[in-house]
């Protein structure tokens, strides 16, 4: 009896070292749970809203603990804001009132994501010792005589996703694209939704919230589909990034002189494949799992490695944060309308600061200062070069291909080793000891490794209308063959799969 009570205090107790995450068993237990009660209030909107919101709030503390009330914090001081600003006749009111909620959003953002980086900068100028204390750690230890670590700040999970839905919401307001949300818990749920929270897509309130008022519907088509893509976004995490992950890209990563130019260059494009797979196979699952919740979610990747040019790669990945730094970034700045020079300026900026909302650091800023620059190189291109109506040949397609691939994994580089100092040690392999002499033991020697990578990207890179064809195929298929499907690809990921948690990569930002 004394066991099953402490399995059950488990169950509802945050526990850092067993989240609930798409790729392990615990979430299918949660969400074959949710769907047991989900059977008798999806038909009432009303219910259904409460219902879902305190399960995803649940869900967000299994996955961040004492984070939870930042979320809550979140909900509450943009539902009061989006409800003043229609409410006040005069304009400069108004701007304050979306000025102080954009400052509180990113206060908080900006304290638990670049503390470290501001107390260093500071002591470093000032020839100060500040530390950074967890205030919010300290005034739970205050107030519950708890015994939280005061001295570390961890970065909340999803923090910057939904910091940017509700962002985007009061400035939808104030620019008079949608009117406010009156009932609190209607918004606390668009804000805690939980298949995206907190790896996205970045979900705008004028898409989500009206499909809250309305009738739960799901064809047998949706259903199917939705089941494809959580089967397609577990077979993209679990069989292709997590392996390659594990068993060769963060070994060459993390000691890249150990390895030849050959393997370094190979476990460059090995990570472009193992983030494409990790972070579009949490959308793919996302959006299957909320597809059968009665909620349609946006794209948030459309095959990126197959773009032509670097602004053609935006308009594919991250499409729900490409989308939202155009929009509340761009444009504002000035976007186009204000001259040529003015416009790359203003494209440097808004992806020098994408680049910093991945992490504060330079390699972040190199990051996005590279997909600046291109994307000013490629709009200067089209102004001297204007694209032709004709279609270009293949072997033009995929020249322009070949170049946009090769820049974003140069990119890349910079943004997922550990220091400067390491992407340039990977450079250095690559340019001065490539080992051509060493490429047929190396793929010999892995050849299960370098044969999942090959695999992995002639997949991404088939033509859609093959894609369809056998998505259109699974869905037709009959219920017998999809339960044995499931079956052989849930005995292959236990065979795949790491001893140890694999979160996913965008959880970190």
């Amino acid at each position: 009896m004394v066991d099953i009570w402490h399995y059950i205090i488990r169950i509802f107790t945050y526990t850092e070292s067993s989240p609930i995450i798409f790729s392990e068993a615990s979430f299918w237990v949660f969400f074959a749970v949710l769907m047991l009660g989900y059977s008798f209030v999806f038909r009432k909107p009303y219910l259904r809203t409460i219902y879902l919101l305190l399960f995803s709030f649940f869900f967000y503390y299994k996955s961040s603990g004492l984070f939870f009330v930042l979320l809550i914090f979140a909900t509450i001081c943009d539902y009061t804001t989006g409800i003043l600003i229609p409410i006040s006749s005069k304009k400069w009111v108004r701007q304050l009132l979306v000025g102080i909620s954009v400052s509180i959003n990113l206060g908080v953002l900006s304290y638990f994501k670049y503390a470290y980086f501001y107390t260093t900068s500071i002591n470093s100028l000032l020839g100060t010792n500040f530390e950074v204390v967890n205030y919010l750690s300290l005034w739970t230890n205050q107030i519950f005589n708890s015994h939280f670590d005061t001295l570390t700040i961890i970065l909340p999970v999803g923090i910057s996703f939904y910091t940017f839905q509700t962002i985007s919401y009061t400035i939808d307001i104030y620019r008079e694209k949608l009117k406010p949300v009156r009932n609190i818990l209607d918004f606390g749920f668009y804000v805690s939704f939980f298949p995206q929270l907190v790896a996205g897509p970045i979900v705008r309130a004028a898409e989500f919230i009206p499909q809250i008022y309305k009738k739960y519907s799901l064809s047998w088509q949706e259903f199917n589909h939705a089941y494809f893509l959580i089967l397609n976004g577990l077979i993209k995490k679990m069989l292709i990034s997590d392996f390659i992950s594990i068993n060769f890209v963060d070994r060459v990563f993390d000691n890249p002189s150990s390895y030849s130019g050959f393997e370094n260059l190979m476990g460059i494009y090995g990570y472009a494949l193992q983030i494409y797979c990790d972070f579009s196979g949490y959308t793919d699952i996302a959006i299957g799992v909320a597809i059968l919740l009665g909620f349609r979610l946006p794209i948030n990747f459309n095959s990126p490695y197959k773009a032509v040019n670097i602004t053609d790669f935006w308009r594919r990945w991250h499409i729900s944060l490409s989308t939202w730094l155009r929009d509340y970034l761009y444009i504002p700045l000035g976007g186009n309308r204000k001259g040529k020079i003015r416009a790359y300026l203003n494209l440097m900026i808004t992806m020098l600061l994408g680049g910093l909302w991945h992490g504060a650091n330079i390699r972040f800023v190199i990051w996005g200062g590279i997909h600046g620059i291109s994307l000013a190189f490629h709009k200067l291109w089209v102004s001297i070069f204007p694209v032709s109506k004709l279609k270009p040949s293949v072997w033009k397609r995929f020249l322009a291909g070949f170049i946009t691939f090769q820049v974003v994994c140069f990119s890349w580089i910079f943004f997922r080793s550990s220091s400067i100092d390491k992407a340039m040690e990977i450079l250095n392999q690559i340019y001065n000891r490539f080992g051509t002499d060493s490429i047929v033991p190396a793929v010999t020697g892995q050849l299960a490794i370098y044969g999942l990578i090959a695999i992995g990207f002639a997949i991404h890179w088939l033509p859609v209308s093959f894609k369809e064809s056998y998505r259109g195929a699974f869905i037709k298929s009959s219920l017998a063959f999809k339960i044995a499907a499931t079956l052989i690809i849930a005995f292959v990921l236990l065979q795949f799969k790491a001893s140890e948690i694999q979160p996913f990569i965008y959880f970190r930002f």
